[in-house]
């Protein structure tokens, strides 16, 4: 299985950040060590035309050469520097390699170790999301597939993390190609939701045994809802910020809870022989250690999905 990274590019933040910069680079140094089929490739950046394909060409090159004004860089939550701007265009890169990976290649499934980036809208970036990887990636992909095809590609967001996908929902609102579901805390940011195709409100406290049930009646309503021609490629956003010990999820899910959820994901995708390019997105644990598990125990979930699925064309090299 093929997993894409960028974490070389580290933000010079202020002390106590909620942002967990350093979990990157632990995730990828624990994967080398424990999980060897995995095979690790360096993110390459997302072009302007392919950033294009879902935001604005003004923001496009306001990130690029600096124009942010002070009031996009708060709502981002980053300040902008060249290696801020860099390090969007790779996550968004890594998603790209990944769904080309899992569904051009024939793979299966493969991974983003970073990414997961659905606050940010067409025009403009929020909640430490600069781009929304998942949106261009999904674009890219149905051009590409239609280029190789002649046919229409189905997409499906199934995203995971604790909060809303708005920026996600606002750039697919009238595009029936792409099915956006969302399963977050209710009373999360963002405080004002950007409604979806299927959006999934969880109270304060929810415990493994009722978000498993909600899933489920989720994934059920995915599959009911494109009736005979599901979709063909997933964007999985799997957050490990659901988790007990998150410092902003306000959710009560266990470790073996989130495995659980993963496991329900992955199996239901194989079952319909759909493509999934999987991505961290949040997680942001008292213990940082912690939520490197978390995202280790989903890739390690992955791999275990893609090891059930025979690649059906020759793999390509990972630089």
């Amino acid at each position: 299985m093929r997993a894409f990274y960028a974490d070389h590019f580290v933000l010079p933040l202020p002390e106590g950040h909620t942002f967990p910069m350093g979990k990157y680079e632990k995730l990828r140094d624990r994967l080398v060590a424990e999980c060897p089929g995995i095979r690790m490739g360096q993110a390459l950046p997302a072009s302007d035309g392919e950033l294009a394909l879902a935001h604005t060409p003004r923001y496009v090159d306001a990130v690029a050469h600096g124009y942010l004004s002070p009031a996009e860089q708060r709502e981002i939550g980053f300040p902008w520097s060249p290696r801020m701007a860099e390090r969007a265009r790779r996550s968004v890169g890594a998603t790209i390699s990944a769904a080309r990976a899992a569904l051009i290649d024939g793979e299966g499934v493969a991974a983003n170790l970073a990414g997961g980036t659905h606050h940010a809208q067409a025009d403009r970036g929020s909640g430490y999301c600069v781009f929304n990887d998942a949106a261009v990636a999904a674009r890219l992909m149905q051009a590409e597939w239609h280029r190789l095809h002649r046919r229409l590609l189905r997409v499906a967001v199934i995203d995971l993390d604790v909060h809303q996908g708005n920026g996600t929902a606002a750039i697919f609102q009238d595009d029936d190609t792409v099915f956006t579901l969302s399963m977050h805390g209710a009373k999360n940011f963002p405080f004002r939701k950007q409604a979806g195709d299927l959006d999934v409100d969880l109270p304060d406290g929810c415990t493994d045994e009722p978000y498993l049930e909600a899933l489920d009646d989720a994934l059920a309503a995915l599959w009911h809802l494109h009736g005979v021609a599901p979709p063909e490629l997933v964007f999985y956003l799997a957050g490990a910020d659901p988790h007990e010990g998150d410092r902003l999820g306000r959710l009560r899910l266990t470790a073996a809870g989130l495995a659980e959820r993963d496991r329900r994901v992955f199996d239901a995708c194989h079952d319909r022989g759909i493509a999934v390019a999987v991505s961290m997105a949040g997680g942001y644990g008292r213990d940082i250690d912690a939520t490197v598990a978390v995202h280790l125990a989903t890739l390690q979930t992955a791999f275990l999905a893609w090891q059930r699925r025979a690649p059906t064309t020759p793999q390509r090299q990972v630089a």
